[in-house]
């Protein structure tokens, strides 16, 4: 890269836009924070390692202490099993309805919840008396208030029991199984496993118990349902009977049609008259078929006349006549007295023979006429018992709803009389949803406190604890300590950064070329002659405070920038706390910067050279008693302008900004100012308070230089921060 490729046109007043092309965008926009990362949680870890090593110590001594002056606690069980479907001995057991599959699990929850509840507690601690019992509630009569009386102070010595008694049992349902553990908790080992069976004992009672209350109950309730009915009933059928009666409608018990149901006697005559017109609509339909078939034919020819006994007898009486007659007349005529008998005798039974032919036609016709007019006769009755049983009908149906309410009341009072009687003989009978299963047995050894526990605990307590108090501090500390932070927070490029080196080291580390602080330091001297450009020679360095290592940083980057060729001036700008003189072990001057401004000496009588070839040191000689204003004056300005021909570099060493105006005032002066920042010690609203007023001012700061960086501390390994700075260093 060339210097002309990197500047700008300049703007007003000569100072050109030219450093922003070495701005990050991170001035222009601030970049979205990062999650914590590794390197974040490694650096947390390692700046609050005494914090959470303290922390930690001291939880596992206080849960030690806590163990060893805790009361040994004992630990007693006793078991149950659940049948949640019950063993039914005999029909009413199953009073209470059924549960699902499903929800058995929900019933043992509820079972547990019954164990570790005030109630059974209380039962417990009544069954055996525990509130009188010595030793078990303490000296509690002392506690006595003094108006309370003795029935009253029974019944609160109870609730004591029972109160103890409920916070130390615990209930507890393995898995794949429905078997209820019942713990007691105590510091006597003999009452833990006395209440544990008496837990036990109380749950078993208390389920029969229930079972059995809720048997009577069901034959109460069963009871008074009974008696309910069977007055309904009775209302029922008596408002039945009275209707019926009302109405008129005579039931017979005997008679049932084709469903079943009983019949009226209306009905049933209504059906009788019926067939009987029937039978008699037949009888005169043969009648009259039988009439209009003979109705036409001579008497002598019908069946009936030709087959009749008596007429057939007189036939043959008149043949033998007639043959009689034909025979006297072969010998007499028609006037012989003979012959005129047999004639008359003839016509007497041809009469007689038309007679009875007669009579048996008009027979046949009364018989159909006595059909026809029974006929009507019964169809006229028909008609009458027809309107009758009509109108009964619609009588029927308030009588029907009547009678099968009245049924229904039947049917209903003979299930309960069924239910009440198979209740009443399983009401003592024990269904055994719940049995005792094994005793709790006297323990041995103490369950509470386990120092393994404890400990472990107290581990976890102490590191949950620690870490909020590291990522509490590290909240509160806004302190910089790594490289992403210089350009995240503050804005600015970085530059390079220098390792963490001991005072004591400082010296042999800048004699050693190949240290890892000079390396780092080379790197810095790269990047600020490839961040200005060679016109732009005048550079100033500063900080937001005191002790951040900026003098040193400048005296080295003279030292290197001289070492490449480049003839350097080294001011020590530090009308406050000059530096430079020392750290170059050079005697205090007489004369220095002051003088050379105020025109005292001039420029080559005040730098002190032969230091470093091409490096030039002016150093403070009278310390003015108005910094503030000679800065603020012109002469140094005329004095930076003077120097831009002269050296091929000027670099400044001045105060810091906080508190002082010299800085800021020479930043407007020069071509552009790093800020250097000692990492692990400056705070973020420092060096944002410090870069602010540095702009305000006019100021053009081109980067940013952290000293005293250590790589543990910003979350890195050790190899990531120095590791490269010492390349070649066997050889």
């Amino acid at each position: 890269m060339n210097d002309n490729s990197i500047m700008r046109s300049p703007g007003p007043g000569g100072r050109g836009h030219w450093l922003d092309a070495y701005m990050p965008e991170t001035q222009l926009a601030v970049q979205q924070p990062k999650l914590i990362d590794m390197a974040a949680i490694r650096g947390i870890v390692f700046r609050q390692r005494w914090l959470l090593i303290g922390t930690v110590v001291l939880a596992l001594v206080i849960g030690l202490i806590v163990t060893l002056l805790a009361t040994p606690m004992y630990e007693a069980r006793s078991t149950v099993r659940i049948e949640p479907y019950g063993t039914f001995i005999v029909e009413g057991q199953n009073v209470e309805q059924g549960i699902a599959s499903t929800q058995v699990y929900d019933l043992l929850s509820t079972q547990m919840s019954v164990i570790k509840s005030r109630s059974l507690a209380k039962t417990v601690a009544a069954n055996l008396d525990l509130g009188n019992r010595p030793g078990f509630l303490g000296d509690v009569d002392a506690q006595r208030p003094p108006n309370m009386t003795d029935a009253k102070w029974a019944e609160t010595k109870r609730d004591m029991a029972a109160a103890k008694l409920q916070g130390g049992v615990d209930a507890s349902l393995p898995e794949n199984n429905w078997i209820i553990e019942i713990a007691y908790h105590s510091d006597d080992p003999k009452i833990a496993a006395e209440m544990a069976n008496a837990y036990a004992a109380a749950f078993v009672a208390s389920d029969t118990s229930d079972t059995i209350a809720n048997n009577e109950y069901a034959q109460n309730v069963l009871s008074e349902q009974i008696d309910v009915v069977r007055e309904r009933l009775r209302e029922a059928e008596e408002a039945a009977n009275l209707y019926a009666r009302n109405a008129g409608i005579i039931v017979q018990p005997n008679l049932t049609d084709e469903e079943g149901r009983t019949t009226t006697l209306t009905a049933s005559n209504l059906g009788s008259i019926n067939d009987r017109v029937a039978a008699a609509r037949a009888a005169r339909i043969a009648a009259e078929q039988r009439w209009r078939t003979v109705q036409n034919i001579p008497a002598s020819q019908l069946p009936e006349v030709q087959g009749n006994p008596a007429l057939q007898q007189l036939l043959a009486n008149r043949a033998a006549k007639q043959a009689e007659l034909a025979e006297m007349r072969q010998r007499y005529d028609d006037q012989f007295p003979q012959v005129q008998t047999l004639i008359a005798q003839i016509g007497a039974l041809d009469s007689q023979i038309g007679r009875i032919a007669s009579d048996i036609k008009a027979t046949v016709r009364s018989e159909y006429v006595v059909a026809l007019n029974q006929e009507r006769a019964l169809q006229s009755e028909l008609n009458s018992a027809t309107g009758d049983t009509l109108a009964e009908q619609d009588s029927q149906v308030q009588y029907g709803v009547l009678q099968r309410e009245a049924q229904a009341l039947r049917d209903q009072l003979q299930a309960l009389l069924t239910r009440f009687n198979q209740v009443s003989t399983a009401a003592n009978v024990d269904s055994g949803t719940i049995n005792p299963l094994d005793a709790a047995v006297v323990p041995t050894s103490p369950y509470a406190p386990s120092l393994m526990r404890n400990m472990g605990i107290a581990l976890v307590l102490g590191f949950a604890l620690a870490a909020g108090l590291a990522v509490l501090r590290e909240t509160l500390d806004d302190r910089i300590r790594s490289f992403d932070e210089v350009e995240d927070k503050i804005g600015l490029p970085l530059l390079g950064h220098t390792p963490f080196v001991e005072d004591r080291d400082i010296e042999t580390e800048g004699a050693n070329r190949f240290s890892s602080l000079m390396e780092a330091y080379a790197s810095i001297r790269s990047a600020i002659d490839f961040a200005i450009p060679r016109e732009r020679n005048v550079i100033q360095l500063t900080s937001s405070q005191a002790g951040e290592g900026k003098s040193t940083t400048a005296v080295i980057l003279a030292e290197l920038f001289a070492g490449v060729g480049r003839k350097t001036l080294l001011v020590d700008a530090d009308l406050r706390r000059p530096s430079v003189a020392s750290l170059l072990d050079i005697e205090k001057p007489k004369v220095g910067l002051v003088e050379v401004l105020l025109g005292h000496t001039d420029l080559a009588s005040a730098v002190v050279g032969g230091k470093h070839e091409n490096l030039d040191i002016l150093p403070i000689g009278q310390v003015p008693n108005n910094p503030a204003e000679l800065f603020a004056s012109s002469l140094l300005r005329d004095f930076i302008e003077a120097r831009r021909e002269e050296y091929s570099l000027v670099i400044f060493d001045s105060s810091p900004i906080l508190g002082l105006a010299d800085a800021p005032m020479l930043a407007r002066l020069v071509d552009g100012t790093v800020f250097v920042l000692e990492a692990n010690k400056v705070h973020f609203g420092q060096v944002r308070s410090a870069i602010k007023r540095l702009r305000a001012s006019g100021g053009q700061p081109i980067g940013a230089i952290l000293t005293k960086y250590r790589a543990l501390q910003a979350g890195e390994s050790y190899g990531y921060g120095y590791g490269y700075y010492e390349y070649g260093k066997d050889l």
